[in-house]
C-alpha cells in the first residue's frame, strides 16, 4: 500500500464510521467517497453488534451498510471450523447475485468470501461451492430450504442474519419460508432487518426476530426522485399498445423499462413490440435464470433499448442511464410506483416516468397520488390519443396469434 492510499483511507469518512482500513480501501476503489444516509445511520449500530430495523429502499446504499460490518466481523474473527457464520436472505435471484458481488468488492483486500444459492438454475454447482465452506451464505428462501432439507446447509453456527427487502418477501408469499429458515437459526445472533416499507405485518415479523433493535428510517416511501419528470396518460386499455409504440419511437427514449402487472402481460408487450420493429426483452419469474441474465446484459450494454419487467423481477436491478420508466400497467400497490420510477433520474440525470391509466385503473392512480402527495400532470392531448386509437391495429381475438398453451395453471416457482 502506498503512502497516498494509506492517507486517503485514514482521511475517509468511512474510516470515521469505524470500518477497517482493508474494507475502506475496497470502498474507495469503487469510487465511493461519501457514505449515504443509511450507511451513516446503520454502520455504527451494526459494528457495535446491535439488532437493526431499517426502513430503506433499494438504491439507498443499504447493501454496503450490512455487508461491510459482516466482512469486518469475519476479518477480525476468522472462521476456522468451516461453518457458515452469516446468512443474508433476499427475495430475488438478481438481488442475491448483486449482494454476492458486493461481498467480493468490499472484501477484496480480506480473505472473507461468500457463496450464493438461488432457484431457477442447477443445484449441483451450488453444492460444489458450499463444499468450499465460505463463512457467508447469500440465499433466496426456496433454494435455501431445499439445500437444508438435503443436508447441504446447516445454520446452527450463524452469528449474523440479514433479512433484506422483507416487504417484498411478504408480497411474494415467502413469509412461511422465512419463518422456517429463522426457526433453524441460533437465538443468540445479530439480526439486521431491512424493508422499504414497514406495514403492520412487517412490524409484527420484526418483533419476533429482533431484540431491542436500533430503528433507522431512510428515504420514506412517499419520497419520489426529484429529477424524475412524472406524468400520466389517460388512455383506453385497448389503445395502450399503440401509445407505447409512439412513446418508444421518440428519439429521447435512450433506454427504457416498461412495467407490466403480470408475467403474461410482459410477454405480450414484448411480442407486440417485436412485431412493431422495436427490439425488447422481457424479464420475470417464469424466465430461466440464463434468459434473465442474457436480457439484463443486453439491456445493460445497450444492445436492447427496452426492458419489459414485472415488479418482482425488477428488484435489485441496478442499470445506469435509464432515460424513461413507462408504467404500461399501474401497480396494485402504490408503493411499487415509487420503486419503479426510482430506476431513472439517477446520478444527476433527469429521467421521465410516464404512466398509462385506463378507466379501471383510476382508483390505483388515486392511491399513488395520495401516497406521493401530489397530482400527476396529464400529458397527451385528446386529439393525439384519438388519432392513436384510430390508427391502432384491431386487437387480437381470444387465442388468435398465440402459440399452443400448456394445460393447467403455471406452477409456483420457488426462488
Amino acid at each position: 500500500m502506498t503512502p497516498e492510499i494509506a492517507d486517503a483511507i485514514a482521511a475517509s469518512p468511512f474510516s470515521a464510521l469505524g470500518l477497517d482500513p482493508a474494507i475502506v480501501r475496497g470502498i474507495l476503489e469503487e469510487g465511493y467517497t461519501i457514505p449515504t444516509p443509511v450507511q451513516i445511520e446503520v454502520l455504527p449500530h451494526a459494528l457495535a453488534g446491535r439488532d437493526i430495523l431499517a426502513g430503506a429502499q433499494t438504491g439507498t446504499g443499504k447493501t454496503a451498510a450490512f455487508v461491510c460490518p459482516i466482512v469486518q466481523h469475519l476479518l477480525r474473527n476468522p472462521v476456522t471450523d468451516g461453518t457458515i457464520r452469516a446468512l443474508v436472505l433476499t427475495p430475488t435471484r438478481e438481488l442475491a447475485a448483486q449482494i454476492h458481488e458486493r461481498v467480493s468488492v468490499y472484501g477484496r483486500y480480506t480473505d472473507v468470501r461468500s457463496v450464493v444459492v438461488y432457484g431457477g438454475v442447477s443445484q449441483r454447482p451450488q453444492e460444489t461451492a458450499l463444499r468450499s465452506r465460505p463463512p457467508i451464505l447469500i440465499a433466496t428462501p426456496g433454494r435455501l430450504l431445499d439445500l437444508m432439507n438435503q443436508g447441504f446447509v446447516r445454520l446452527g453456527s450463524i452469528t449474523h442474519f440479514v433479512l433484506d427487502e422483507a416487504d417484498r418477501m411478504l408480497d411474494m408469499g415467502f413469509v412461511h419460508d422465512v419463518r422456517r429458515v429463522c426457526a433453524a437459526l441460533p437465538k443468540q445472533r445479530q439480526t439486521l432487518f431491512f424493508s422499504a416499507t414497514i406495514p403492520s405485518p412487517i412490524e409484527q415479523m420484526s418483533k419476533s426476530l429482533l431484540v431491542n433493535p436500533a430503528r433507522v428510517a431512510i428515504t420514506p416511501a412517499v419520497t419520489t426522485a426529484e429529477l424524475v419528470e412524472q406524468s400520466v396518460v389517460h388512455v383506453a386499455k385497448s389503445d395502450k399498445r399503440a401509445m407505447l409504440e409512439k412513446v418508444l419511437r421518440d428519439d429521447t427514449v435512450l433506454r427504457a423499462i416498461v412495467f407490466t402487472r403480470t408475467k403474461h402481460g410482459a410477454n405480450r408487450v414484448c411480442e407486440q413490440l417485436d412485431r412493431a420493429g422495436i427490439g425488447s426483452a422481457a424479464i420475470h419469474g417464469n424466465k430461466s435464470q440464463g434468459a434473465r441474465e442474457r436480457a439484463l446484459e443486453s439491456f445493460r450494454t445497450g444492445t436492447t433499448r427496452v426492458l419489459v419487467a414485472t415488479d418482482v423481477a425488477s428488484r435489485g436491478i441496478d442499470v445506469d442511464g435509464i432515460s424513461h420508466v413507462i408504467n404500461y400497467d399501474l401497480p396494485d400497490v402504490a408503493e411499487a410506483y415509487v420503486h419503479r420510477i426510482g430506476r431513472t433520474g439517477r446520478a444527476g440525470a433527469v429521467g421521465r416516468a410516464i404512466s398509462f391509466c385506463d378507466h379501471e385503473e383510476r382508483g390505483l392512480l388515486a392511491d399513488i397520488e395520495r401516497l406521493i402527495r401530489k397530482k400527476l400532470p396529464a400529458t397527451g392531448s385528446p386529439a393525439d390519443i384519438a388519432a392513436i386509437a384510430a390508427a391502432a391495429p384491431k386487437p387480437l381475438s381470444p387465442g388468435e396469434g398465440r402459440g399452443p398453451r400448456r394445460g393447467g395453471r403455471p406452477m409456483n416457482r420457488r426462488y
